[in-house]
């Protein structure tokens, strides 16, 4: 969906949100120059999501956030590392210490194993309690991504994991999230198969290779739009 489709009306000030957040993080060796500012992103971006929800008189009752560290399943050992869900504050430095052990290493040449690593997001094991619920995915990547089913070979690999990219869209458009709680937010280049994503119902795309990194405008967009979109 295109930003300037992001700014609908604010809707539910004063209810109470069970939010929960499960970043995708690339983690090959090309994201050596940005690895850092990803990570400094990552591990801010939910005290800042809960102060412009606050903004907003949204009450965010319980915060639980989960990582998914991808590299390529062509040629990595260990191609996807998916955390649990962190509770927010409670498992504050958990939640840190799994962020700050991220290294970039490994991956073949671009593109990589995005969009398993998308699928295991989708399929996470969302909230389904409280008042208002939001199920966001944010995706970190430098590059495009490798069709689904390559490195199908590995070990490693998902035996669930959708056959192409039609069947991802098929789970995305699913039960396995809220139709009204979903929300992806994609903070990748202006390529396929990103750019294609971002039509997706409550998708959007943030472009980032070109200025290197996760900036602090491209933070406060970010959060800006996202709240006012729930």
């Amino acid at each position: 969906m295109p930003l300037t489709d992001f700014n609908s009306a604010v809707t539910g000030q004063g209810l109470d949100y069970n939010v929960d957040i499960v970043m995708c993080i690339d983690a090959t060796g090309s994201m050596t120059p940005i690895i850092n500012s990803v990570k400094e992103h990552a591990l801010s971006f939910h005290e800042k999501f809960k102060a412009a929800m606050q903004k907003e008189n949204k009450d965010v009752t319980q915060l639980r956030i989960k990582v998914i560290v991808f590299r390529d399943f062509e040629v990595d050992s260990e191609p996807l590392l998916e955390s649990k869900f962190f509770v927010l504050d409670d498992e504050r430095e958990e939640f840190a210490a799994f962020v700050n052990n991220i290294t970039p290493e490994g991956g073949g040449d671009n593109p990589e194993s995005g969009l398993e690593a998308l699928a295991q997001a989708i399929k996470s094991d969302w909230v389904r309690t409280g008042a208002v619920r939001r199920h966001v995915i944010v995706l970190y990547s430098d590059t495009s991504a490798k069709e689904l089913g390559s490195g199908s070979s590995s070990p490693a690999y998902p035996a669930d994991m959708p056959k192409d990219f039609s069947e991802l869209r098929d789970i995305w458009d699913g039960q396995m999230m809220e139709a009204r709680a979903k929300r992806m937010l994609l903070f990748t280049p202006d390529a396929m198969p990103w750019n294609d994503i971002q039509l997706w119902n409550n998708a959007f795309l943030f472009p980032m290779a070109e200025r290197g990194g996760c900036s602090e405008a491209d933070m406060e967009v970010c959060l800006r739009a996202l709240v006012h979109s729930i």
